[in-house]
């Protein structure tokens, strides 16, 4: 879709701040902002020309905290979805969560996401890398469960991997879980990841694998 994924320069704070409270009020100035400049952006987009309003929501989105990214997908439910991501940064956390606690309604036009969320089916996603097809219905994971850590532990293995230099296998390791699990389940419930060069024994497939950690993460509340 429109992937603009913006990282800005940081600002250092002259002073300590109440980070809950502030990331609350610049939340609400974003919220207000989207409002008064909804028509503008969905204008934009049914034109397909998502450029006019790049800036516009950049700069909004650098005002809730500027090393957020952000992009406008296909929604799983409405036509579109902002997606604002702390990239799984801990000390940005509290200004997402405090942007999506503010966040309206979903509606059939827009939904929001504080992170990056899984694809619905990950099996029918093929990875283009170097020029190839890398199909992830073929990932087989070998994981083990750290009930007492509330983590899992995983071993990643696709038949491609031999065809590709360290850089793109280390991508086709990750791309199949964040696909599979979104970006903050993966975050909080991954542990140690592994590329496997040959498919190890009793190996799971995706879909297996986001049952299992969510169930783990369940568990964990």
């Amino acid at each position: 879709m429109f992937r603009f994924l913006r990282r800005r320069d940081a600002e250092v704070p002259a002073e300590p701040v109440d980070v809950p409270a502030e990331a609350a009020e610049r939340a609400t100035t974003f919220w207000q902002w989207w409002d008064d400049n909804l028509p503008e952006i969905a204008s934009a987009l049914g034109d397909s020309e998502p450029h006019r309003i790049e800036n516009l929501v950049a700069e909004a989105v650098a005002g809730v905290h500027p090393d957020l990214t952000f992009s406008i997908e296909h929604g799983e439910d409405a036509a579109y979805a902002l997606v604002i991501s702390s990239q799984a940064d801990p000390e940005l956390r509290p200004y997402t969560d405090a942007w999506m606690a503010a966040a309206p309604a979903a509606d059939t036009l827009w939904e929001y996401h504080d992170s990056v969320p899984a694809v619905p089916d990950p099996t029918e996603v093929t990875v283009n890398l170097r020029g190839e097809k890398y199909p992830l219905d073929q990932v087989r994971i070998a994981a083990q469960v750290d009930e007492d850590e509330g983590l899992v532990d995983v071993a990643v293995y696709h038949p491609g991997f031999h065809a590709l230099d360290d850089n793109a296998r280390r991508a086709l390791t990750f791309l199949p879980l964040d696909a599979t699990l979104g970006e903050r389940l993966a975050a909080d419930r991954l542990g140690r990841v592994e590329t496997a060069e040959a498919e190890p024994e009793g190996t799971i497939g995706l879909l297996e694998l986001r049952e299992l950690v969510r169930e783990l993460d369940r568990n964990a509340q």
